[in-house]
């Protein structure tokens, strides 16, 4: 298991997640279940609580589809098999998952906090705030939204690079900014399979 670091904020705690290590595990099963047909398995009771998750597939160190909540919505088991099946097979950036890459799928998933606000009136207010290594970010803007776990900032750890990819994400320009402009930050406790 790695824990990403968190600030002091108390509402930004990465969640703790009793029994988390099995957690890729469900959510292989889902997916191999999905494959061969078999009905999908049934979350254990430690995991019943509400909660929101991301699942990252990758293949030979590269994304193969990464799917997820940003809030609570039903159960966390829940959530996780639901996230592990639209990754593998309904991620609009990739054609569906096959049986032949199963076998070198490496999953990771990732249990959010509670959203937090990033108070930011400027784009620099949003780039001085914004914590590289640390934040998950959400950005909503009218229509648009769009979300980087904190992972993200391994490949862009420039806040400007990391804001501009988020912006062209949610579909607008790398540059953009306006009054709507609604950053939000989140802790991850993260697990991923061992190999």
């Amino acid at each position: 298991m790695t824990t990403l670091p968190v600030s002091d904020d108390e509402r930004l705690q990465a969640p703790p997640i009793h029994g988390g290590e099995k957690l890729p595990a469900l959510a292989r099963a889902a997916i191999s279940a999905d494959l061969s047909g078999r009905p999908l398995p049934e979350p254990p009771d430690e995991w019943k609580e509400p909660g929101a998750s991301f699942v990252t597939l990758t293949r030979e160190g590269r994304l193969r589809g990464c799917i997820g909540s940003l809030v609570p919505r039903r159960s966390l088991g829940d959530d996780v098999v639901g996230n592990a099946r639209s990754a593998a097979f309904r991620d609009p950036r990739f054609p569906p998952l096959t049986d032949r890459e199963l076998e070198g799928l490496r999953i990771e998933v990732s249990v959010l906090s509670a959203p937090s606000p990033i108070p930011a009136a400027t784009r620099q207010d949003a780039l001085a705030a914004m914590r590289p290594g640390v934040d998950g970010v959400i950005l909503e803007a009218g229509a648009h939204r769009a979300t980087f776990l904190p992972q993200v900032w391994d490949q862009l750890p420039d806040p400007e690079e990391f804001l501009g990819q988020l912006m062209r994400k949610a579909g607008l320009p790398a540059g953009f900014w306006s009054e709507e402009v609604r950053l939000s930050r989140y802790a991850v406790t993260v697990f991923k399979e061992t190999v």
